[in-house]
């Protein structure tokens, strides 16, 4: 089973799109993959069709529920929805080993049981995304080409050094993936130049693919349909589409991530 935690601190970088297509682009393939909503907002679970108000993900943090008791069967797969009380979440679980709370939950999971965990994490750097961190294998990190997401992505990294040294040594950044983009501008090819030059520094890489704006995006998820089955020709479709199989591919070793530069 491989855990795939999305990851940014600034809000508006098609995070959440990002893993709703990931997530429903690995099941459309006939893997069996399972979706967290470890956001309060509730945007994930509300796209998926999830309800709300039952067993959550913070059950799974509190202990209160197992990941089998929280998963709810959906039209597009497997997935464990938020709560609005995920938002009160660092103060909630604030005992010894809270980092390792979603990780412990995962792993009662029957073997076999999934091929993939995609997690959704809130726009901040608290016990939410540091228990998603420890749980994952890898870290996407969804950007768009501006000046505040190179500053989010340095602030991030420091988050993910301190989870790599303390909670999870095989953490890894699977890559910087560019979202909403624009690569007519010359802004963008500034951006995008810097963000190569932080992606070695953080022993990582810039997806090849990157995912253009469209229309389609909020139309599929008012019907909450992924974009390969509402806009299979779309321009963000087909980005999302080339970007699973890059992900596969390094997930196979041959541009496998090595983890951050000394």
């Amino acid at each position: 089973m491989i855990v795939y935690s999305l990851v940014n601190q600034k809000g508006g970088v098609s995070k959440t799109t990002t893993a709703a297509e990931l997530w429903a682009g690995l099941n459309l393939l006939g893997k069996k993959a399972l979706a967290i909503d470890l956001d309060s907002q509730g945007n994930f679970t509300y796209f998926a069709g999830a309800k709300m108000g039952g067993k959550s993900a913070l059950g799974l943090l509190t202990r209160e529920a197992t990941a089998e008791e929280a998963i709810q069967d959906t039209r597009l797969g497997a997935f464990v929805p938020s709560s609005s009380a995920l938002s009160g979440a660092d103060k909630i679980i604030d005992e010894t080993g809270k980092e390792y709370r979603l990780r412990e939950a995962l792993s009662e999971l029957p073997a076999g049981s999934y091929d993939y965990v995609i997690i959704d994490t809130p726009p901040e750097l608290g016990i939410l995304t540091i228990n998603a961190l420890t749980a994952s294998d890898f870290v996407i990190i969804p950007a768009q080409a501006d000046v505040f997401s190179l500053q989010g992505i340095e602030k991030l990294s420091h988050t993910i050094k301190t989870v790599k040294t303390y909670c999870n040594r095989e953490l890894a950044i699977a890559g910087l993936l560019l979202t909403r983009y624009n690569p007519r501008t010359l802004l963008t090819q500034s951006i995008t130049s810097s963000m190569n030059e932080l992606a070695r520094k953080l022993g990582t890489k810039v997806f090849d693919t990157a995912i253009r704006e469209g229309v389609a995006v909020k139309e599929a998820q008012l019907q909450r349909m992924s974009l390969s089955e509402y806009a299979p020709k779309s321009k963000p479709a087909e980005d999302y589409s080339q970007f699973l199989r890059e992900l596969m591919t390094t997930e196979r070793g041959e541009a496998s991530p090595s983890g951050f530069s000394e």
